[in-house]
């Protein structure tokens, strides 16, 4: 069974974390966990919310007492099977035009990587969504290659446009909406990650993201079909559903 910790987050919310690494093993351990809760529909749980290496579970105490809530996870946790290929494979097409990259010759000098060599190391992998945060629908995946992995910018940008692809450490993240940012931008997606109109986000923790780049031209085609509503982006493969 794997290691855990259950730490109380106010009066109606604990966190289980395993952990204290960024891992796609431990982060299939928090979806399994989660996705096991959810389905067992236990009465007084009303959110979970996962993250890099722990699991918030909100809950209302009036209906599940902390103690019966922190056994019931206990239950989960020993049957747990946890799956690192559960989730949709999605294609993301990306501009990498320097017009939208604004960060893209700045990478280049600090890693005397070549404009194309960055390109090519960022579409190589196949990224693991590990959590959802910080706008919404914004997507946190990894892991880029070793030679993209840079600090943060000393100063942040007060405003980067929706659609901005950037990298940050081992990260990499399409912003859904304009907003300040201090990471490295070297694209853009035309693809919008949160529908407003929905509530809805495109990616799920666990999904899998290959990075597609495209020509300007093809982004501007694809900016304009998703102005007129005729764009939609399904899946390229569902891979096998999180298990617990």
């Amino acid at each position: 069974m794997l290691d855990y910790r259950v730490l109380p987050a106010g009066d109606t919310a604990l966190v289980v974390e395993f952990g204290d690494r960024i891992d796609r093993e431990l982060n299939a351990a928090v979806l399994a966990l989660a996705h096991g809760l959810d389905a067992a529909r236990v009465p007084g749980i009303v959110e979970t919310v996962p993250t890099f290496r722990s699991l918030m579970v909100h809950y209302e105490p009036l209906v599940l007492s902390a103690n019966a809530l922190i056994a019931r996870i206990g239950e989960q946790i020993r049957s747990l099977k946890a799956n690192t290929a559960a989730g949709h494979l999605w294609h993301l097409p990306v501009c990498y035009d320097p017009s939208l990259a604004i960060d893209l010759d700045n990478v280049a000098r600090r890693t005397s990587l070549s404009a194309q060599q960055i390109v090519d190391r960022h579409c190589a992998p196949t990224y693991h969504v590990y959590m959802l945060g910080f706008l919404p629908g914004q997507a946190y995946m990894g892991e880029v290659a070793a030679e993209l992995a840079l600090d943060r910018l000393e100063t942040p940008r007060t405003r980067i446009p929706a659609g901005s692809l950037a990298i940050a450490a081992a990260m990499s993240c399409v912003f859904p909406l304009e907003t300040p940012c201090g990471w490295h931008i070297i694209g853009r997606c035309p693809v919008p990650l949160w529908d407003q109109g929905r509530a809805t986000a495109l990616l799920a923790p666990g999904d899998k993201v290959r990075f597609v780049p495209i020509s300007i031209q093809e982004f501007e085609t694809l900016a304009t079909g998703v102005s007129q509503g005729v764009l939609r982006l399904e899946p390229v493969d569902e891979i096998v559903g999180a298990a617990a």
